[in-house]
């Protein structure tokens, strides 16, 4: 590359570089230097250094270890769905060929939501008393009483419950990521399995897949870390109840910061989870990307 050519994408780079300090990299550094005071929000320039006490308190806190683990709960029970649900209809559309042309835009309309519309449109389709879902399930027989099903007053359906927003608006975009990477892999090799004597199953297990791999990383990466940081949906649907029992992470750091006034312990928590989400985005890379799989 030339010198002229060299100072000229330095110059194109400048804007995004600047863009990117100005509102990911001071964010994150205040965050972090926030998390060693005990800060009061009614007057930011009042803060005691108290060092490791916030991040003590974050990870011997009771609470905050169940909804760690509600958060992951969360993640799973979303990732998976929109995962298999998605596979299904890529695959679908795949071998419908052109003619899923309509209905491939049908699927995307989802995306045109806005998480926020989502939840309340959930919230008023999952109400125990008069909500759309019961008195259709009641309608076909399955409930004899609307109220039979509390989807977001039992603690042991909420979680899915409040996972369904989630998986309705996202499950065409792992669909059309999947769906993309299907139409990528050459047909050729298709066709010289089949003439070796390969079935389908064999075809999609040992051809399909692996070439797979790139697609199913970043839809694994990406949905894992906007589902584990979910919180507009929820916060509509439930608010983190009922007894806590539908609280993510995100929900519990803002509470802690706005309810609670604690923005000290908020910050803490919140590098915590930003750290998590980073170790697991290298474990879920890892994983897919191992040398024993990449010599294959």
């Amino acid at each position: 590359m030339k010198r002229s050519d060299l100072r000229f994408v330095i110059f194109l780079t400048i804007p995004a570089v600047i863009f990117i300090l100005a509102f990911f990299a001071y964010p994150v550094i205040l965050l972090v230097f926030n998390s060693f005071f005990d800060v009061s929000l009614l007057s930011l320039k009042e803060r005691t250094f108290v060092g490791f006490d916030n991040y003590t308190s974050a990870l011997t806190n009771a609470k905050t270890v169940s909804v760690f683990l509600q958060t992951m709960q969360y993640t799973f029970i979303t990732l998976l769905s929109e995962f298999i649900l998605g596979f299904i209809a890529a695959l679908t559309f795949h071998a419908i060929g052109k003619k899923s042309e309509v209905l491939r835009t049908i699927f995307l309309f989802p995306l045109m939501v806005a998480p926020i519309v989502a939840g309340l449109l959930w919230k008023f389709m999952l109400l125990d008393n008069f909500g759309i879902l019961n008195y259709f399930l009641k309608a076909i027989g399955v409930l004899h009483n609307p109220s039979e099903l509390a989807w977001l007053s039992d603690t042991k359906l909420v979680m899915f419950s409040v996972a369904l927003p989630d998986i309705w608006l996202t499950t065409c975009f792992v669909t059309m990521v999947i769906y993309t990477g299907l139409q990528n892999i050459p047909v050729e090799l298709i066709e010289a399995a089949k003439i070796d004597g390969a079935n389908a199953i064999k075809s999609f297990w040992n051809i399909t897949l692996p070439l797979l791999r790139p697609v199913i990383a970043a839809v694994i990466i990406l949905r894992g870390i906007d589902a584990a940081r979910t919180f507009d949906a929820i916060y509509l649907m439930t608010g983190g109840g009922p007894m806590g029992k539908s609280e993510v992470l995100s929900l519990r750091i803002y509470l802690t910061m706005i309810r609670y006034g604690r923005f000290g312990d908020a910050a803490a928590m919140a590098t915590l989870f930003l750290m998590l989400l980073l170790v697991l985005c290298l474990m879920a890379f890892y994983a897919i990307w191992k040398p024993g799989l990449s010599k294959r």
